[in-house]
């Protein structure tokens, strides 16, 4: 069976948005090209409760970018982006969604940040991810979407630990910062993951 997970394909992450990345919105018209190829298609939404530990809105006196120990954890303070049920948060509008079977959202809780598909930041809470994909025979998934060097990264790393093969499709990802996505693209290949 073949399976494709788009990642936070969403408008705060595209040019414009709360979070952009740069030419962000250059990956929707491949996602619409592939997604017909896929028995599975499924998505994720970062979907943040408003007060949000990760913004630096709320944190007094810090800027976006900034890093901060919260909890024994260091965490970039991020702009506001993807708040639960604002445009923000939702799927570019020129992406196809009729195929995508399943909407996995992640970051709900105020607490914890989450840029893995599977699990929050420390691995406490499960987005019933694995054993949805495990319980439809899955073993390889095809990833994309934004932004490369993190939420797609972590889903990534988290889809090999949990035994799947994975394969990046690189024309329907992009990142925040394009040298770090490159160095992470190769210590992905090194653990088995193809770039297609």
């Amino acid at each position: 069976m073949k399976i494709l997970l788009i990642v936070d394909a969403q408008l705060d992450f595209m040019p414009g948005g709360g979070l952009a990345v740069e030419h962000g919105d250059q990956i929707v018209s491949h996602i619409n090209l592939i997604q017909p190829q896929y028995d599975l298609v499924l998505a994720t939404q970062d979907w943040h409760p408003e007060h949000h530990m990760s913004f630096a809105s709320n944190h007094e006196g810090r800027k976006p970018f900034e890093k901060k120990e919260i909890d024994g954890y260091d965490q970039t303070l991020w702009p506001e982006h993807c708040v639960q049920s604002t445009k923000g948060a939702e799927f570019h509008p020129n992406m196809r969604t009729n195929c995508i079977e399943a909407i996995f959202r992640k970051g709900t809780d105020s607490k914890i940040d989450s840029y893995s598909a599977f699990y929050d930041n420390h691995h406490k809470k499960s987005t019933g991810l694995s054993g949805y994909l495990k319980e439809k025979g899955c073993e390889t998934l095809d990833v994309c979407g934004l932004a490369g060097d993190i939420c797609v990264y972590f889903t990534i790393k988290d889809a090999l630990k949990e035994g799947f093969k994975v394969r990046l499709i690189e024309q329907a990802t992009k990142a925040l910062d394009q040298d770090k996505f490159k160095q992470q693209q190769e210590e992905l290949k090194a653990k088995g993951v193809e770039i297609i």
